[in-house]
């Protein structure tokens, strides 16, 4: 299958990971880091681009990027590439040090910046690595938490008067906030349209504007109602509606729920209103959708019997 292609224009906002080849370490020791994160500061200028996160562990590397009029496949082709040739001089190693292509989500900033921000800064806490995010050196936390920023890396501002007009309030504020009980889960973060973007569907128009090369594959705007994607499950899977509804536990029904939201997913509809109609929680839509690599070819022919029905509905007329 075709790679797809990088969704970049001006503005655009990106959660960045890179992994080591074969998850292979990439930062051995401090001066690794401090290299990393210099070569970092040195294509920000350059690229005069904004970044209000970063976090560096042993084996990746999670960078939240807001591009300008350079594109983000020239940033990290220049932070990727200078760094693999430091490292591969002074450890005297050859070849790739980044795994093959680095994932960049296109996030709605205004909906998703705090929760990645603090996904983030938690990383080596959830690691076991340190105990508090402010004990780690290799993150953008410290800076937020007022610890100055002597690199000049983080464009912390804009955030901070998220929480507050007073810098000193903004900050107490940031520090109760990444240590309240709410956690930010994986699949918040990850639950992607088109593997590629982190947002709603009005998002996903926005960025449809911006980017005409290509339809955005998962970008069905309700095509079909839930009631007509609930019969062709019930269909497939010889499952009642009611029984999805209900409180079974049977392996088939659980399926049949978590097919209904996938595919319902896929389709344009939100999770609050998928397990509104399923008289679900949101946790459990949430999860459902998490877990959907193993219902592909399920997936496949519900959408494909969809387009069936429909078609047959359209010849009768």
């Amino acid at each position: 299958m075709a790679r797809k292609p990088r969704i970049e224009y001006e503005g655009a906002f990106y959660h960045v990971i890179c992994r080591g080849n074969q998850k292979q370490k990439i930062f051995k020791d401090a001066e690794d880091y401090a290299k990393y994160l210099d070569l970092l500061r040195r294509y920000k200028t350059q690229c005069r681009c904004f970044l209000y996160s970063y976090v560096l562990m042993n084996n990746h590397v999670h960078l939240l990027i807001e591009t300008q009029a350079v594109p983000l496949s020239k940033i990290l082709q220049g932070v990727s590439q200078s760094y693999t040739q430091y490292f591969n001089r002074k450890y005297r190693t050859v070849g790739h040090l980044f795994q093959g292509r680095y994932k960049a989500i296109l996030c709605d900033k205004d909906e998703y910046l705090l929760a990645l921000i603090k996904y983030m800064h938690l990383n080596p806490v959830r690691a076991k690595i340190v105990k508090d995010p402010a004990e780690y050196h290799w993150s953008g936390h410290r800076s937020y938490a007022g610890k100055k920023d002597k690199q000049g890396l983080i464009d912390t501002d804009q955030v901070l008067r998220m929480f507050s007009e007073d810098k000193a309030a903004a900050r107490r504020r940031y520090k109760e906030f990444m240590g309240d009980t709410v956690s930010v889960k994986k699949e918040d973060i990850y639950s992607t349209v088109d593997q590629r973007i982190l947002g709603d569907e009005s998002f996903v128009d926005r960025v449809q504007e911006h980017y005409d090369a290509e339809k955005i594959e998962g970008k069905r705007t309700k095509e079909y109602t839930l009631k007509e994607i609930a019969s062709v499950v019930e269909g497939v899977l010889e499952v009642s509606l009611e029984e999805m509804r209900g409180k079974g536990k049977d392996r088939q029904i659980s399926k049949g729920r978590q097919l209904l939201s996938v595919v319902a997913r896929e389709y344009g509809y939100k999770c609050k209103e998928i397990a509104e109609y399923m008289r679900k929680d949101n946790s459990v839509v949430t999860r459902y959708l998490s877990e959907k690599e193993n219902l592909k070819g399920a997936i496949g022919k519900v959408m494909e019997k969809l387009k069936e029905a429909r078609t047959n509905v359209n010849k009768q007329v």
